[in-house]
């Protein structure tokens, strides 16, 4: 699965996150910091989305709906794996410590990482 521009992303994180196909309207409401985008953008946008396969469209009367195609949890594993070998040569101690880098996590940050922890270790047994 290819990687999504930071654009395009944030159009299929809106669309994994509906409960149901979104118009191009739907999408601008839901837009980051309710901020203006040209609707010529965001078709532009979603046009791109199709033509990557990670889109379908659907005409209803004189609106297009959008479905998602693409597997959010697959395609986030995907990206999480690429970051971490990208940026971290592949260890998550180091992606841990660079984002928590000077700062303190709170009880239940640490109480659900040590969770994740034992679970993975348990499944390695």
């Amino acid at each position: 699965m290819k990687r999504l521009p930071d654009a395009e992303l944030e159009l299929m994180m809106i669309i994994w996150d509906s409960e149901q196909p979104v118009s191009r309207a739907d999408i601008e409401k839901k837009m980051k910091g309710g901020r203006s985008v040209l609707p010529s953008t965001v078709l532009t946008l979603l046009s791109r989305l199709e033509k990557r396969g990670f889109v379908r469209r659907e005409k209803r009367g004189k609106i297009n709906y959008y479905y998602s195609l693409a597997d959010k949890q697959e395609y986030l594993k995907e990206e999480g794996k690429s970051v971490l070998d990208r940026m971290f040569g592949n260890s998550l101690t180091n992606f841990v410590a660079a984002l928590y880098d000077g700062e303190d996590m709170d009880e239940e940050e640490i109480k659900s990482l040590q969770s994740f922890i034992d679970s993975q270790t348990e499944e390695k047994k």
